[in-house]
């Protein structure tokens, strides 16, 4: 049996295993793809403590380290469902088996939407982000576009507006679905550009950005050629096979606050999947550290 077995292998999953095993309590992280969750697909990090200029793969690679060498066991499977035995404590099922654990840490983060056109995936990270505080500081003084219309996407477009040289925001709607207030402060700026009632219909380049196909209302397609474009169109949390365990928002957030403790006692939950503020790798990795350090404490209260 483990102590704790963490679902999800980001920089909140791999935090929580580290201070979970440094607080003396067996770890088991399971990771259904990749370890490091999103940060992979960020080129260049420069907003994590310490690090000057990392690149998300490494930064990745280093956690998963760090974990392992403090005793954590990691384990590239899918958790499908967690339920509760008679005793207290938990069977989190997998694709590939079953898990008895003492306490479970959910920590399976929250994928940013895509658009799911021809050329994407491949520019990801090298043309196409997600995040104007992570990457936006790459591209001052340079011409960008942002995909959406909502409050995200304004922010994200407010944000650039500061340092980009133009901004292009292009909402498939005829209209900008976010507040008032910064739907006005965007049109009075004069490096703002809002095309409304146009989709992206793909992205063209291979190793880097050359262009942004867009498709108008009557069929019509033209290019615009930022040199990054960064994708605001919301966050898909990744809670739906633990809906029965513990409480979900109307996003599909797990309901928690910054103690990371759930509705279900035993049952914890760490980073982007949790309803809050800010998601960045600092929050991340801090609500690692506090689930872990909650999920310890209730077992020794069990004792």
């Amino acid at each position: 049996m483990h102590d704790i077995v963490i679902i999800g292998g980001g920089p909140a999953g791999l935090t929580a295993a580290t201070y979970a095993c440094r607080a003396g309590k067996s770890a088991l992280v399971l990771e259904k793809s990749g370890f490091g969750g999103q940060i992979t697909y960020s080129h260049k990090i420069e907003n994590f403590p310490a690090a000057l200029s990392i690149s998300g793969t490494e930064l990745a690679d280093k956690m998963v380290d760090q974990a392992i060498s403090q005793g954590a066991q990691v384990e590239l499977e899918e958790a499908q469902n967690i339920t509760k035995n008679e005793d207290g404590t938990f069977t989190v099922t997998t694709d590939f088996g079953q898990y008895t654990t003492k306490a479970v840490i959910i920590a399976t983060g929250a994928k940013h939407r895509t658009l799911g056109v021809e050329g994407e995936q491949n520019l990801i990270g090298t043309g196409i982000s997600f995040c104007a505080v992570c990457d936006g500081a790459f591209y001052a003084g340079q011409e960008v576009a942002v995909i959406g219309g909502g409050n995200s996407a304004l922010v994200e477009a407010t944000l650039l507006a500061e340092t980009c040289k133009k901004v292009t925001i292009v909402q498939n709607l005829p209209y900008l679905t976010g507040e008032q207030k910064l739907i006005d402060a965007l049109s009075a700026r004069d490096n703002v550009e809002i095309i409304l009632s146009t989709t992206v219909e793909c992205f063209k380049g291979t190793e880097e950005l050359e262009a942004v196909v867009l498709k108008g209302e009557d069929g019509t397609t033209t290019e615009i050629h930022p040199q990054g474009v960064f994708v605001a169109i919301g966050l898909a949390p990744d809670n739906k096979a633990f809906e029965d365990m513990t409480a979900l928002n109307e996003q599909g957030y797990i309901i928690a606050d910054e103690t990371c403790t759930t509705d279900t006692d035993g049952i914890f939950v760490a980073g982007d999947c949790r309803t809050k503020q800010i998601r960045q790798i600092t929050t991340a990795s801090a609500d690692g550290a506090v689930a872990a350090l909650a999920a310890c404490a209730y077992i020794d209260n069990r004792k």
